[in-house]
């Protein structure tokens, strides 16, 4: 394994939460110490409004993910391309329109870099 895996909730009670975006499982206090180590552009760690904002206590369902890039159940959650961890099943919240901008935004730098950095002029092939 290549990455670093994310913590894994130190407690399984009323305070786990899942991340809106990439639906990884762990408490509001690792949240708010950490972030989401797959949504670091959502910049949760240390604001606590931004925690409530970008996670859900409503989730069914959890799954522990050791090799990602391996697992079929990773991969059949699209979760295959993130650090291991606990995941959720299904989140019952949708992400707030302004984050869903905001993660746009990241992706489309993301890839502009990518592109430039291979030789591209900035657009898809």
């Amino acid at each position: 394994m290549g990455t670093a895996p994310a913590q894994i909730p130190t407690s399984f009670g009323h305070e786990l939460r899942a991340c809106l975006r990439c639906r990884l499982v762990k408490t509001y206090d690792q949240f708010r110490e950490s972030g989401c180590e797959n949504c670091p552009f959502f910049k949760m760690d240390g604001d606590n409004e931004r925690v409530v904002d970008c996670t859900t206590p409503n989730f069914n369902g959890m799954i522990s993910v050791m090799d990602p890039a391996r697992s079929w159940a990773a991969r059949w959650l699209r979760v295959g391309r993130f650090v291991p961890g606990c995941y959720t099943l299904a989140v019952s919240e949708a992400l707030p329109e302004d984050l869903q901008f905001s993660y746009r935004l990241y992706a489309k730098k993301f890839m502009c870099s990518m592109w430039h950095r291979n030789g591209c002029n900035g657009e898809p092939q």
